[in-house]
């Protein structure tokens, strides 16, 4: 059992080392290319929101409260509160939603 876990941790850690080391290795010189850079530089965003946006969507036992939650959040924010106020709104309607299924 130890023998399978030390080799586990090793191959994640091997996985981890090169995720961060190939970008180096790979563009040595500096990239001229608008198209990469661009590229590059929104990567960070599209990743992070393909992880986000489906755990938002699933993380109440109902879409539908999920989606009141995700639709006071995105009011909030854009009315520029600050993520205290975002998130005890998202998190309130979220619950309202699913009170009002309850009863109904």
């Amino acid at each position: 059992m130890t023998v399978k876990l030390i080799a586990y941790i090793g191959v994640m850690a091997g996985v981890t080392y090169l995720v961060r080391m190939l970008p180096f290795v790979i563009f040595r010189k500096k990239i001229k290319s608008r198209f990469v850079k661009d590229f590059l530089y929104y990567v960070p965003y599209a990743v992070l929101g393909a992880m986000t946006v489906p755990a938002v969507f699933y993380s109440t036992g109902n879409i539908a409260s999920a989606a009141a939650g995700t639709a006071a959040a995105v009011l909030f924010a854009f009315k520029n509160k600050g993520l205290l106020a975002v998130a005890a709104a998202a998190c309130i309607a979220a619950l309202a939603m699913e009170a009002i299924i309850i009863f109904l």
